[in-house]
C-alpha cells in the first residue's frame, strides 16, 4: 500500500486504485456522478465588472449559468461576439473583455437568461 505526501490513499492491493476525492475504489466511486447531478446556478445569471488583479483594464464577468460547459462555450462566444471583444471561459464563469454590463444583460435576456447587475 503506497500514500502521497498528503496522507491520501492511492493505491491499495485491496481496490486497486482509489479515487483522491471519496476515497473509494475507481469502480465504486460516486464523485463523477454526483458532480454531474449538482445544478450549477441558482437560476439568476449576475453580472458583474471587475478590475482587481488585472492590471487596471476591466473585465466584465457573467456567473451563475446552469449550463453544461459545451453550452457555455457557445454562449460565451456569442456575447463576445455581440460586444466585439475578446474574452473566455473558465471555470463556468464568462469573462468579456472591457466594461459591457449593459449589452450583455440586454444579450442574456434576448436568450431567455434572467440577469441582473450585481456588484456596483
Amino acid at each position: 500500500m503506497k500514500s502521497s505526501p498528503q496522507g491520501g490513499l492511492v493505491y491499495s492491493t485491496d481496490g486497486g486504485r482509489m479515487c483522491p476525492e471519496c476515497r473509494q475504489a475507481l469502480a465504486n466511486c460516486v464523485c463523477k456522478t454526483v458532480a454531474r447531478t449538482r445544478p450549477a446556478g441558482d437560476g439568476v445569471v449576475r453580472v458583474t465588472r471587475e478590475t482587481k488583479g488585472r492590471g487596471g483594464k476591466s473585465v466584465t464577468l457573467v456567473k451563475g449559468l446552469a449550463l453544461d460547459p459545451l453550452a457555455l462555450a457557445l454562449l460565451g462566444k456569442q456575447l463576445r461576439t455581440a460586444c466585439g471583444s475578446g474574452g473566455t471561459v473558465k471555470d463556468g464563469v464568462i469573462e468579456v473583455q472591457g466594461d459591457h454590463c449593459e449589452r450583455i444583460i440586454e444579450a442574456l435576456k434576448k436568450y431567455g437568461h434572467q440577469a441582473k447587475r450585481a456588484g456596483g
